[in-house]
């Protein structure tokens, strides 16, 4: 199913998409960096607007999400395509597919906050390719989930344009970013675009202007961002720009596709980010893609108490009052409206 996109402008014959920082300029014919917005006519066309590849109920802390709504469910849904072309993309077989290869499913806007709460779920999340340059169906999904009474949540590399960010940031609630390295250099060989930069000023806009609770993933690749310098950028970073509360997931990267020559992380890379996190004021690391006891649960800062201990992606305990320690009381940056576990 084709849609008319949104933000993009004539070019002469081409048209300029102004959804990503790609700033594709696409002939008659030709489609976009993202293989999914194409220049039908003189017009940009969204090709996979309503067209679904994937499907799923999950966890919240499957995102992985740790601190907004913990140990509620979360309807997931994807389709095709990326503004990105990552060696270590784990969904590969979607993200680098085009809508004429198959496999999609036609699901309305209408019907996915139906099917999210005859799946108890308590949110909606745009995941598994990147959700993005989807941009018009997260729209329409988005609308009718806040109008259902659910939270949305955007799984993203996070290469979008203020534009594009302003066109979602009424309609979504989390923005859980990846961030692959800190130079362009890194994106450059890594990520096959051209900046970093954008991924980080659209993630302090999402928190700063619209508000929303931001986590973010680095997946730690050895040799390619597991530098301590790198490392330190960005929990920097995220420490100055983004808040000392904000959830920082340093995962366990596995040989795979283009780097499948590479050796997996090793755990103490793992506990090194960590510490380094924690050097830089962050409260809240994650190791994740590894098995450490009580590497995942949060413990506030104050006191020491573990306020919601895990165990993979289940919720075993949980001390919280209203996104506060359930113990002495400190702020904890969570957003939280269940009762103690």
């Amino acid at each position: 199913m084709t849609r008319e996109a949104l933000l993009w402008e004539t070019d002469g014959e081409r048209v300029h998409c102004l959804l990503c920082p790609n700033d594709c300029r696409i002939a008659v014919g030709g489609r976009g960096t993202c293989g999914v917005r194409e220049n039908r006519d003189g017009r940009l066309v969204a090709l996979t607007y309503c067209l679904v590849s994937s499907v799923a109920v999950d966890p919240i802390e499957k995102k992985p999400v740790f601190h907004y709504r913990p140990g509620t469910l979360v309807f997931s849904i994807g389709s095709v395509g990326c503004s990105m072309r990552c060696g270590h993309c784990q969904n590969w077989q979607i993200s680098r597919a085009a809508p004429a290869d198959g496999g999609l499913e036609e699901l309305a806007p209408s019907a996915v906050p139906e099917l999210a709460i005859r799946h108890a779920c308590a949110g909606i999340a745009f995941t598994y390719n990147e959700p993005v340059i989807w941009a018009e169906y997260v729209v329409d999904v988005a609308r009718a989930a806040k109008q259902a009474g659910l939270y949305t949540v955007m799984v993203t590399n996070g290469y979008i344009t203020a534009a594009g960010l302003d066109l979602l940031g009424p309609l979504i609630d989390v923005w859980r970013v990846d961030v692959k390295g800190f130079d362009d250099a890194t994106y450059r060989s890594l990520c096959h675009v051209r900046s970093v930069a954008p991924v980080l000023e659209m993630a302090v806009r999402a928190r700063e202007r619209w508000g929303m609770h931001v986590e973010v993933v680095t997946n730690i690749i050895p040799t390619v961002n597991d530098s301590d310098e790198t490392l330190r950028g960005i929990a920097g970073w995220i420490a100055s720009e983004l808040g000392v509360d904000t959830p920082w997931h340093v995962t366990r990267f596995f040989p795979y596709l283009d780097l499948a020559h590479l050796p997996a992380t090793p755990v103490a890379t793992l506990e090194h980010a960590r510490e380094i996190g924690l050097s830089a004021g962050l409260r809240h690391v994650f190791p994740g893609n590894v098995a450490l006891a009580g590497a995942e649960d949060t413990r506030c800062p104050g006191c020491g108490a573990v306020v919601i201990a895990r165990r993979g992606y289940t919720i075993d305990r949980r001390d919280l009052r209203a996104g506060s320690c359930g113990h002495c009381g400190a702020p904890l940056g969570i957003t939280d409206d269940g009762e103690p576990l």
